[in-house]
Protein backbone atom coordinates (compact mmCIF):
# COMPACT_ATOMS: atom_id res chain seq x y z
CA UNK A 1 0.00 0.00 0.00
CA UNK A 2 1.31 3.29 -0.94
CA UNK A 3 0.62 6.49 1.50
CA UNK A 4 0.70 10.17 0.60
CA UNK A 5 0.85 12.31 3.67
CA UNK A 6 -1.12 15.53 3.91
CA UNK A 7 -0.63 18.71 6.14
CA UNK A 8 -3.26 20.72 7.37
CA UNK A 9 -6.56 18.08 6.57
CA UNK A 10 -8.50 18.35 10.09
CA UNK A 11 -11.77 17.76 8.68
CA UNK A 12 -14.55 15.81 6.63
CA UNK A 13 -14.49 18.81 4.79
CA UNK A 14 -10.50 18.52 3.60
CA UNK A 15 -11.30 15.22 3.36
CA UNK A 16 -13.69 15.65 0.82
CA UNK A 17 -11.66 18.13 -1.20
CA UNK A 18 -8.23 16.27 -1.26
CA UNK A 19 -10.68 13.60 -3.08
CA UNK A 20 -12.06 15.56 -5.52
CA UNK A 21 -8.57 17.10 -6.26
CA UNK A 22 -7.40 13.57 -6.59
CA UNK A 23 -10.76 12.22 -9.09
CA UNK A 24 -9.76 15.84 -11.08
CA UNK A 25 -5.81 14.36 -11.57
CA UNK A 26 -6.74 11.00 -12.37
CA UNK A 27 -5.38 9.66 -9.19
CA UNK A 28 -6.86 6.39 -7.98
CA UNK A 29 -6.84 6.34 -4.22
CA UNK A 30 -8.35 2.96 -2.11
CA UNK A 31 -9.15 5.63 0.91
CA UNK A 32 -8.65 9.31 2.11
CA UNK A 33 -8.24 9.70 5.52
CA UNK A 34 -7.55 13.04 8.02
CA UNK A 35 -3.55 13.14 6.80
CA UNK A 36 -3.44 10.75 4.58
CA UNK A 37 -4.27 8.96 1.34
CA UNK A 38 -3.61 5.23 0.44
CA UNK A 39 -3.19 4.68 -3.21
CA UNK A 40 -3.56 1.84 -5.33
CA UNK A 41 0.12 2.30 -6.81
CA UNK A 42 2.98 4.39 -6.62
CA UNK A 43 2.67 8.00 -7.80
CA UNK A 44 4.62 8.77 -10.66
CA UNK A 45 7.20 11.99 -9.77
CA UNK A 46 5.41 14.14 -12.39
CA UNK A 47 1.83 13.07 -10.85
CA UNK A 48 3.12 14.04 -7.27
CA UNK A 49 4.58 17.12 -7.73
CA UNK A 50 0.88 18.62 -9.75
CA UNK A 51 -0.80 16.80 -7.40
CA UNK A 52 1.42 18.85 -4.67
CA UNK A 53 1.33 22.26 -6.62
CA UNK A 54 -2.96 21.86 -6.34
CA UNK A 55 -3.03 20.78 -2.92
CA UNK A 56 -0.57 23.72 -1.58
CA UNK A 57 -2.74 26.14 -3.44
CA UNK A 58 -5.61 24.83 -0.87
CA UNK A 59 -3.75 25.38 1.74
CA UNK A 60 -2.87 21.37 2.10
CA UNK A 61 1.44 20.23 1.59
CA UNK A 62 2.55 16.35 0.85
CA UNK A 63 5.07 15.93 3.21
CA UNK A 64 7.99 13.51 2.69
CA UNK A 65 10.15 15.10 5.67
CA UNK A 66 9.30 11.90 8.35
CA UNK A 67 9.37 14.37 11.41
CA UNK A 68 6.75 16.85 9.53
CA UNK A 69 4.71 13.11 8.84
CA UNK A 70 4.91 12.14 12.48
CA UNK A 71 3.97 15.54 14.17
CA UNK A 72 0.81 15.46 11.48
CA UNK A 73 -0.18 11.95 12.78
CA UNK A 74 -0.21 13.81 16.23
CA UNK A 75 -2.45 16.06 15.56
CA UNK A 76 -4.48 14.04 13.85
CA UNK A 77 -5.11 11.92 16.58
CA UNK A 78 -5.66 14.48 19.02
CA UNK A 79 -8.05 16.33 16.28
CA UNK A 80 -9.80 13.12 16.42
CA UNK A 81 -9.79 12.44 20.02
CA UNK A 82 -11.54 15.79 19.96
CA UNK A 83 -14.28 15.33 17.38
CA UNK A 84 -15.17 12.52 19.05
CA UNK A 85 -16.75 13.85 22.14
CA UNK A 86 -15.82 10.81 24.36
CA UNK A 87 -12.86 12.11 26.00
CA UNK A 88 -12.69 10.22 29.55
CA UNK A 89 -11.75 12.61 32.82
CA UNK A 90 -8.63 10.60 33.18
CA UNK A 91 -7.08 10.64 30.02
CA UNK A 92 -3.62 10.69 29.30
CA UNK A 93 -2.19 12.38 25.99
CA UNK A 94 0.70 10.38 26.60
CA UNK A 95 -0.23 6.75 26.81
CA UNK A 96 -2.68 7.63 24.05
CA UNK A 97 0.02 8.75 21.64
CA UNK A 98 2.81 6.14 22.71
CA UNK A 99 0.20 3.83 22.40
CA UNK A 100 -1.11 4.54 18.94
CA UNK A 101 2.11 5.99 17.27
CA UNK A 102 4.35 3.54 19.09
CA UNK A 103 6.76 5.44 20.28
CA UNK A 104 8.30 6.94 23.32
CA UNK A 105 6.19 10.02 24.65
CA UNK A 106 9.20 12.01 25.57
CA UNK A 107 10.55 11.58 22.01
CA UNK A 108 7.23 12.56 20.53
CA UNK A 109 6.60 15.71 22.53
CA UNK A 110 10.37 17.20 22.14
CA UNK A 111 9.67 16.44 18.40
CA UNK A 112 6.32 18.48 18.53
CA UNK A 113 7.52 21.27 20.80
CA UNK A 114 10.51 21.88 18.71
CA UNK A 115 9.08 22.06 15.03
CA UNK A 116 5.26 23.35 16.74
CA UNK A 117 6.72 25.86 19.46
CA UNK A 118 3.58 24.53 21.62
CA UNK A 119 3.82 21.78 24.02
CA UNK A 120 1.10 18.80 23.03
CA UNK A 121 -0.76 19.40 25.82
CA UNK A 122 -0.99 22.97 24.96
CA UNK A 123 -2.07 21.82 21.32
CA UNK A 124 -4.70 19.23 22.62
CA UNK A 125 -6.04 22.22 25.26
CA UNK A 126 -6.15 24.66 22.20
CA UNK A 127 -8.35 21.51 20.19
CA UNK A 128 -10.46 21.18 23.07
CA UNK A 129 -11.13 24.97 23.65
CA UNK A 130 -11.89 25.36 20.45
CA UNK A 131 -14.96 22.52 20.19
CA UNK A 132 -15.99 23.72 23.55
CA UNK A 133 -16.30 27.47 21.16
CA UNK A 134 -18.40 25.27 18.70
CA UNK A 135 -20.69 23.48 21.23
CA UNK A 136 -21.45 26.98 23.17
CA UNK A 137 -21.96 28.66 19.58
CA UNK A 138 -25.16 24.90 18.95
CA UNK A 139 -26.22 25.81 22.25
CA UNK A 140 -27.69 22.23 22.54
CA UNK A 141 -25.31 21.04 25.47
CA UNK A 142 -24.85 22.74 29.04
CA UNK A 143 -21.46 23.72 30.39
CA UNK A 144 -21.66 21.00 32.56
CA UNK A 145 -22.58 18.32 29.15
CA UNK A 146 -19.75 19.90 27.36
CA UNK A 147 -17.15 19.40 30.52
CA UNK A 148 -17.80 15.75 30.69
CA UNK A 149 -17.93 14.95 27.25
CA UNK A 150 -14.31 16.53 26.79
CA UNK A 151 -12.68 14.92 29.78
CA UNK A 152 -12.81 18.08 31.88
CA UNK A 153 -12.93 16.89 35.60
CA UNK A 154 -15.73 19.74 36.30
CA UNK A 155 -17.09 22.28 34.83
CA UNK A 156 -14.93 24.76 36.89
CA UNK A 157 -11.63 22.98 35.20
CA UNK A 158 -13.09 23.91 31.84
CA UNK A 159 -14.41 27.65 32.80
CA UNK A 160 -10.90 28.20 34.26
CA UNK A 161 -9.20 26.57 31.39
CA UNK A 162 -11.46 28.75 28.55
CA UNK A 163 -10.86 31.75 30.41
CA UNK A 164 -7.23 31.31 30.81
CA UNK A 165 -6.81 30.67 26.73
CA UNK A 166 -9.83 33.25 25.19
CA UNK A 167 -9.59 35.67 28.38
CA UNK A 168 -13.65 35.43 28.97
CA UNK A 169 -15.55 32.86 30.35
CA UNK A 170 -17.37 30.52 28.70
CA UNK A 171 -20.68 32.15 29.58
CA UNK A 172 -19.24 35.82 28.30
CA UNK A 173 -18.77 33.81 25.08
CA UNK A 174 -21.81 32.10 24.68
CA UNK A 175 -23.57 35.86 25.36
CA UNK A 176 -21.47 36.99 22.45
CA UNK A 177 -24.32 36.37 19.64
CA UNK A 178 -21.46 36.89 16.86
CA UNK A 179 -17.99 35.44 18.24
CA UNK A 180 -15.65 33.95 15.53
CA UNK A 181 -14.20 30.77 16.01
CA UNK A 182 -10.77 29.70 14.50
CA UNK A 183 -10.07 27.60 11.95
CA UNK A 184 -8.83 24.05 14.05
CA UNK A 185 -5.76 24.26 12.10
CA UNK A 186 -4.50 27.30 13.18
CA UNK A 187 -3.15 27.16 16.71
CA UNK A 188 -0.76 30.12 16.53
Amino acid sequence: MNKLYIKNMVCNRCILVVEEELKALGISACAVHLGEVELDEPLPQAKKETLAKTLNQLGFEILDDPNKTLIESIKKLLIEQVQSEEIESHFSISNFLSKALLKEYSTLSKLFSQVEGVTVEQFFILQKIEKVKELLFYNQLTLSEIAWKLGYSSVQHLSMQFKKVTGLSPSQMKAMSDFKRKPIDKTH
